[in-house]
């Protein structure tokens, strides 16, 4: 029988080895993101302390950085840091699993997972991402959700199911509780008496529940691009990567001849919702 833990390690670690291809073909976010984010902590993002988790090759910790933010880069995957070192070298990076951060306490504003909090354990991480804000400091943990409510989208979204079987909704479909790659969680999961039920660690002042049910925000948003850089992204995630190779290319391979007949200029509109999950740490711990 198959070992989720171990499919998901597996499916977490296959990034490294298309760093510069995820970085270079993988969606950003809109600039409606970073405004709830501004709402959510009542302050521009310049000079707000962030510590970006699971940060990969540094997609949204450039744009915070570019809104003036201070960023800390937390990124456990070699090829992934590496790439992020490349592109952002000013950029501060620590080796490190959302599991366990290697933070002090209470040393951020703001702690994101961008398109990253389905690799984590919550159990552990929500705990962990409390102990790392401020009292008051906001958790912001969105994904990248393809929008299959675009006719084009969800027809994809059935060949791939066809194609690869139930992996096949790997691709970014919103499947609640899926923890495997580019899913986001039930919206509204988990999050009260996470920090009680925790133990703190050495030294660190008992934490409190967290008292504030998860504020969710859908955020629509698209972006134009050719057919080939459009499926080069699709081959960016891991049910690509950890797929045989000549089932993935044959994929591929069809789904171009497709496009190009649906969109004979030879540009789709890839079509998204961000799903953006805030929650505060309560001002009193």
């Amino acid at each position: 029988m198959p070992d989720p833990l171990a499919d998901r390690t597996r499916r977490a670690a296959s990034f490294n080895t298309a760093s510069a291809h995820y970085a270079k073909y993988r969606p950003s976010y809109p600039p409606a993101l970073y405004a709830a984010l501004e709402e959510a902590l009542g302050r521009p993002l310049a000079g707000v302390r962030v510590a970006d988790i699971g940060a990969g090759t540094g997609i949204a910790t450039a744009q915070l950085h570019a809104r003036g933010a201070h960023v800390l880069a937390v990124e456990p995957g070699e090829g992934m840091a590496a790439e992020l070192r490349r592109t952002l070298p000013g950029t501060p990076l620590v080796r490190g699993d959302g599991n366990a951060l290697p933070l002090a306490d209470a040393s951020a504003d703001l702690v994101t997972f961008a398109q990253s909090f389905h690799w984590t354990d919550p159990g552990r991480a929500l705990p962990e991402a409390y102990r790392v804000l401020r009292p008051g400091g906001v958790l912001a943990r969105w994904w990248n959700i393809s929008d299959s409510s675009h006719t084009w989208v969800a027809d994809q979204a059935d060949r791939l199911l066809a194609h690869f079987g139930p992996e096949g909704a790997a691709h970014g479909a919103h499947i609640p509780g899926r923890a495997d790659a580019d899913a986001a969680p039930a919206v509204g999961d988990p999050v009260v008496g996470a920090l009680a039920k925790a133990p703190s660690r050495p030294g660190a002042p008992e934490p409190e529940p967290v008292a504030d049910a998860p504020l969710t925000h859908r955020i629509p948003w698209s972006r134009r691009l050719t057919v080939d850089d459009h499926l080069a992204n699709l081959a960016s995630h891991s049910l690509f990567l950890v797929a045989d190779a000549a089932l993935a290319q044959d994929f591929l391979d069809r789904e171009r001849a497709r496009l190009l007949q649906l969109f004979p200029d030879g540009h789709v509109e890839e079509r998204y919702v961000v799903d953006l999950v805030l929650t505060t740490r309560p001002a009193s711990v």
